[in-house]
């Protein structure tokens, strides 16, 4: 029974085990000191010789007196017993609600530590529990908690300072040789070679540009969302996607079918959210079969927004799919199908659904194909949240 449950309930199965032993052992105590056994005197007349006549009448006066002197002992005895369970019952209701009162202010300190860490984020990873107080071990623990968040900032800081600069650094010369391509192919006459090179160049320069994007939205994603969260509908970010890949669709003959029976509102980065509904529709066009179908499902209630993007195709291998919400993750060529594919996309819709409290599940169709479910937590209008507090 230690062994499980909260610190709170063993400390105080502890505590009042401890005070209910010591009451029992007071209790044993004063019961053999009390001397509650009773004692049969002997019989004053016993060995006496024949007396005067009225010696019958005193001898069965004294064995009346010691019947009445046992049965008020025995009385006594009983009340002691009763006395004691009672005392017994009492002890263990307040060893309960003693020890429950100890533990309490002894966890304390661990409440607030947990509760500030908690609190502290990648976006306030600057905050610190500064805990006052004598040097104890609580203090310790909370001075050992300071440490490691002035480590994770540093990590942090230094991640994003590095990302950045990587970024700017690598767009430079990646401009530079866009350059030098649109200077060679614009000579008046230029060998066949040097167009089918530049081609080639162009393509991969294209594919290098859209990873370097990749990585900047991974790493904006993992360390969580800003503080402007605007109230978005994944309705609507579902019809921008579809409508901006409309050509591509059509071009590969899919079957598009669009199911929005709700508003499905959610709160969260604008930017980020729409990234992983595009990665979603991009994922499902180029890795579908040619003339398959897309089912894009946006519903929701009180508490949960959900998105659901579905693809037919060829059975898949379950473990497989669990793998693809890691960066570079592919089911193989015979999946991945478009050269210039990152490997990034659903590895950035789990970074920015993690981002937003929400949940991601990748399950692989029975009939085929790739079912991908987005959980994000709902959010009402100011205006209607307003008005349902007001009927509360």
């Amino acid at each position: 029974m230690l062994r499980g449950g909260t610190v709170e309930r063993r400390f105080t199965i502890l505590y009042a085990a401890g005070f209910l032993g010591s009451g029992i052992v007071l209790l044993v105590l004063t019961w053999l000191m009390s001397g509650v056994r009773l004692s049969s005197p002997a019989d004053p007349l016993a060995g006496a010789g024949s007396g005067p006549s009225d010696l019958p009448a005193a001898r069965q006066q004294i064995l009346h007196l010691r019947s009445q002197l046992a049965e008020v002992h025995g009385q006594q005895e009983r009340r002691l017993v009763a006395a004691w369970l009672v005392a017994l019952v009492v002890m263990a209701g307040l060893s309960l609600l003693l020890g429950r009162v100890l533990a309490g202010r002894v966890l304390r300190p661990l409440r607030l530590i947990t509760a500030a860490t908690r609190r502290i984020s990648a976006e306030n990873l600057h905050e610190r529990l500064a805990v006052t107080g004598p040097a104890d071990e609580v203090k310790e623990l909370a001075d050992t908690v300071d440490g490691l968040l002035e480590r994770l900032e540093a990590s942090f800081v230094a991640q994003r300072r590095f990302v950045g600069n990587a970024s700017h650094e690598l767009r430079t010369p990646l401009a530079t040789m866009r350059a030098s391509l649109d200077v060679a192919v614009a000579k008046p006459e230029p060998a066949a070679g040097t167009l089918a090179l530049a081609g080639r160049l162009r393509t991969e320069l294209d594919r290098v540009d859209h990873l370097l994007d990749g990585f900047l939205l991974l790493s904006r994603a993992e360390h969580g969302v800003s503080a402007d969260r605007t109230l978005l509908s994944l309705g609507e970010l579902a019809r921008e996607a579809l409508g901006a890949r409309g050509p591509d669709i059509a071009g590969k003959g899919l079957d598009l079918r669009v199911e929005v029976r709700s508003a499905a509102r959610t709160r969260g980065s604008a930017a980020l959210l729409s990234r992983l509904v595009q990665n979603l529709v991009d994922n499902a066009i180029a890795h579908n079969e040619e003339g398959g179908w897309i089912r894009v499902a946006v519903d929701g209630d009180g508490s949960e927004a959900r998105l659901v993007v579905e693809t037919g195709g060829r059975v898949l291998d379950q473990g497989e799919v669990d793998r693809l919400g890691r960066p570079f993750e592919r089911l193989g060529t015979a999946r991945t199908g478009s050269e210039g594919s990152s490997g990034l996309g659903l590895s950035i819709v789990a970074a920015i659904v993690a981002a937003h409290g929400g949940r991601l599940v990748l399950r692989a169709r029975p009939e085929g194909g790739l079912r991908v479910a987005v959980t994000l937590p709902s959010a009402a209008p100011e205006g209607d949240a307003v008005t349902a507090g007001a009927r509360a």
